[in-house]
């Protein structure tokens, strides 16, 4: 039995294995609990090993690589497609097979230990700047319920929240005055934990190589740099820089057949808060552009006043990764335009 390529549906507790041999042949379908998994795999000869991107998915992999294994990652949209009949964790198995063994199958980036170390900060610090916008959604409610109104920023509610609670307001009580501070204390309380994580982060940016390098590029940050290390390495996985901006959703996405081609807005593909910390970075690009003279500014303000404001932030960001992916796969420095 000469497994070639082998599916695995992965699980908590119980993995289903289906393998096929180089003619595509079925030689190994089986079921295995968790605590033996490694102990079915380390017997088997090398082998490209095919799982669906999920929780533990990188764990797996590095597991799967100490023996000598090819592990290839699939996004689930992409396995969809190709289970056949009913949904269950055999023919779950048997769909990551066939679509790891399509020719022009994309499939995604692996992670060591140390980029999912620094995803975890951004994971964690986005869960904070989440529970915060609700807190202050839900106190500007309340004060609106008592006719008054504050602007929609965070910053502006630093500001107006600690002047309304001292302030005269006829309407707000002081059972109100009591459950409103208790919420503005947990506001301050986020604050202060995504600082320390915005702290953890200038760290990891500064100790960083590719992060040094790709700072130079206009409209890029620590986050931002921290983010596209923590999800694409060195960029290997991509064959060129188009390729990037697609995986990202930065490409127009299509509607056409025969002769008629229809191109529509970006396909917003990929990871929302990646694109989204790119969008914008280039977002300040265009607005910091007037009056500014040099060739890349230029080329900004012209677009924008022919495409708007928008398109052009759409576009920068685009080129953006674009940029990013040069720097971090050729090893050099950014060098502006001349």
């Amino acid at each position: 039995m000469t497994i070639h390529t082998l599916g695995v549906d992965i699980a908590k507790n119980v993995f289903q294995l289906h393998g096929v041999d180089r003619s595509g042949a079925v030689v190994l379908k089986r079921r295995v609990m968790r605590d033996s998994l490694m102990q079915v795999i380390a017997q088997m000869a090398p082998c490209t090993i095919a799982i669906e991107a999920c929780t533990g998915a990188f764990y797996w992999q590095r597991r799967f690589e100490e023996h000598g294994h090819a592990v290839k990652i699939i996004s689930p949209q992409y396995v969809k497609p190709f289970v056949r009949r009913q949904k269950n964790d055999g023919n779950d198995a048997e769909a990551i097979c066939t679509a790891a063994r399509q020719p022009h199958m994309r499939f995604v980036p692996k992670k060591t230990i140390e980029q999912q170390d620094i995803q975890t900060l951004h994971r964690a610090r986005q869960r904070l700047v989440n529970h915060r916008t609700a807190v202050v959604s839900q106190i500007r409610g309340m004060l609106l319920d008592r006719g008054i109104a504050i602007g929609v920023s965070i910053t502006r509610a630093r500001r107006a929240i600690p002047e309304i609670l001292t302030g005269q307001h006829p309407e707000l009580t002081d059972l109100a005055r009591e459950a409103i501070s208790e919420l503005y204390d947990l506001f301050c309380d986020l604050d202060r934990r995504i600082r320390s994580f915005d702290r953890k982060i200038d760290r990891v940016f500064e100790t960083s190589e590719p992060c040094q390098r790709m700072a130079r590029i206009k409209g890029v940050g620590p986050k931002t740099a921290t983010a596209m290390v923590a999800a694409i390495g060195d960029g290997s996985e991509f064959r060129n820089g188009r390729h990037l901006a697609a995986w990202l959703g930065l490409v127009p996405s299509q509607h056409s057949s025969g002769d008629r081609r229809v191109l529509m807005g970006i396909s917003k593909r990929g990871s929302q808060p990646l694109r989204a910390m790119i969008v914008h970075g280039a977002r300040a690009v265009v607005r910091t552009a007037p009056g500014k003279t040099d060739p890349a500014n230029q080329w900004v303000n012209q677009l924008r006043e022919r495409r708007g404001f928008h398109r052009t932030t759409v576009a920068v960001a685009n080129k953006t990764a674009r940029i990013i992916w040069a720097v971090l796969r050729t090893g050099e420095p950014y060098r502006v335009a001349a």
